[in-house]
């Protein structure tokens, strides 16, 4: 913390909001589930089958607190069923508190519980460790752990991930009634015939026809759909405008976390899914990642062709998408394009890998989890995979059935050193240090003092959650120190730019999820 005479520099956090207990990982929550119907396994069986999500209602003890008349289904698509044709147990499920009572809410005011039964992920980690990561660099839901009782017999731990639902949106965004889309085709939705066909939610321009977009992404609001195609047009067809519509900076970071952690059970993948669109207040488009089981490697199909191996996950390019030029991906293609944005978004991919992966955080922080759900793994004769896999995949790979899991470790510590080693990685950035403000009757003197960078840009805005302005810096005499003077009323929160021939830094360097704040 920097102090002047009158004002106060803060690093403030985006993410500075209390933790929620619900989602503490420090101890594994307990939910006794009491449906009064002894064929409960064939209704809600049938009501999945048939697509319905219809509920059934329950009473529900969860940490002691008893909730009646909630809202029962199963949940999930590969992870449901898979394991129901297996005849297993252990099946996936949505549970909501306000489904009878509009105004009851289970711990720490969430209104649902969203279950998932670990699919294809012996490690038992991928889910929590990946939103853990996630969310120090953008909004993103939490996940921990829950023993599930379902009329008193026990079906196993689960993964228990926050909803992205209105909630989550006002204490993210301070706005819920935004434009929500869940960017998850449905896979049996017949092709248009007179539709360009678009490859699942990737975000290509399909036209004004609103209803070639419905099998591609699954409208949450109201209304919406003008808005959505309007975001289409403009990365496909005015990317020069793009900062009109969509928070850039929020879309780099997710990209930077898809490539890092190899996560392509995503937009980055085949399959192109897994994240949520949410439009703002002020017009903006943000990207909001969803559904982790597969993160690390899980899945290895990239979308341009055969699966990948191990020794070819541990090298994905940075650029993938990118440099093959794969207009079924506007959002990697026509971004990293433009030189300002590819910088950043290296510096995004540094950020995330040296604050978890060169330093082996990530490894610390799984041993960590393992130890809280050791005993609950071991004792859960439900779960999909053995007890020897959950304590080998942190390391190394581990059986899923007839397949394998690559190990988390296996993947991460050859793909940090090839990641640190790459040419962008180790060029010299610029370096950033001394940021302060002056009070001037009327403005505020920004200043920093940069070494090494061609351009520096102040990124501000007027007040929290409102798309960031950049304006460019001017040096001083000798060259290092950047300042420029902007009018009180035009300022609130900050950060700095520092852009090199190759290579960007910022400051925060998690900007602009975290920012310099005038108080």
């Amino acid at each position: 913390m920097v102090r002047n005479s009158v004002f106060v520099l803060l690093i403030f956090l985006c993410s500075g909001l209390s933790a929620q207990k619900m989602y503490d990982v420090d101890a594994v929550r307990e939910a006794k589930l009491y449906i009064d119907d002894d064929q409960w396994l064939n209704t809600l069986d049938s009501l999945k089958q048939l697509g319905n999500d219809d509920r059934v209602v329950a009473s529900l003890v969860f940490d002691g607190i008893r909730y009646d008349s909630v809202g029962v289904r199963f949940k999930g698509n590969s992870s449901y069923f898979n394991v129901r044709n297996q005849e297993l147990t252990k099946l996936p499920f949505n549970i909501k508190a306000d489904f009878v009572k509009k105004k009851q809410r289970f711990k720490d005011k969430y209104k649902s519980l969203k279950l998932s039964n670990v699919f294809r992920d012996p490690s038992f980690l991928r889910e929590v460790l990946s939103y853990e990561i996630a969310g120090n660099y953008m909004p993103a839901p939490r996940a921990n752990y829950v023993k599930l009782f379902v009329n008193d017999e026990y079906l196993g731990l689960y993964n228990n991930t926050e909803s992205v639902d209105k909630d989550f949106l006002n204490k993210h965004f301070g706005w819920k009634k935004g434009k929500l889309f869940k960017c998850d085709p449905n896979w049996n939705a017949a092709d248009l015939r007179d539709c360009k066909k678009g490859d699942k939610a990737s975000l290509e321009y399909l036209g004004p026809d609103s209803t070639c977009y419905y099998g591609l992404y699954e409208i949450k609001s109201e209304y919406g759909w003008g808005e959505l195609i309007e975001l289409t047009r403009i990365l496909n067809n005015a990317i020069d405008s793009i900062e009109s519509i969509l928070n850039v900076d929020q879309a780099l970071w997710m990209l930077a976390f898809n490539n890092v952690l190899v996560n392509l059970d995503s937009y980055s993948g085949r399959l192109c899914h897994n994240y949520y669109l949410y439009r703002d207040s002020f017009g903006i488009f943000h990207p909001i990642l969803w559904d982790m089981n597969l993160s690390f490697g899980g899945f290895r199909y990239d979308g341009l062709g055969s699966p990948l191996s191990n020794e070819k996950m541990i090298k994905l390019s940075m650029f993938n998408h990118y440099k093959q030029k794969n207009q079924k991906r506007p959002l990697i293609s026509n971004l990293l394009r433009n030189s300002f944005y590819r910088k950043i978004y290296v510096a995004h991919v540094k950020t995330i890998v040296n604050d978890f992966f060169a330093n082996e955080k990530y490894l610390e922080r799984a041993k960590l989890i393992q130890s809280v759900i050791d005993t609950d793994v071991k004792e859960d004769e439900n779960k999909l995979y053995s007890y020897e896999g959950f304590k080998q995949n942190l390391n190394m790979t581990a059986a899923i059935g007839k397949s394998k899991m690559i190990g988390i470790a296996e993947l991460m510590e050859p793909r940090t050193e090839y990641l640190t080693n790459h040419p962008l990685y180790t060029r010299k950035a610029p370096e950033i240090s001394e940021v302060k403000h002056n009070n001037e009757p009327d403005r505020y003197k920004i200043m920093a003092e940069i070494i090494d960078a061609e351009y520096v840009y102040l990124a501000y805005r007027t007040s929290s959650g409102a798309p960031f302005k950049k304006i460019e810096m001017i040096p001083d005499m000798m060259g290092n120190i950047y300042n420029i003077k902007i009018d009180k009323a035009s300022l609130v929160e900050y950060y700095i730019i520092a852009e090199g021939d190759k290579s960007t830094s910022l400051s925060p360097e998690r900007a602009s999820f975290e920012f310099y704040e005038i108080k």
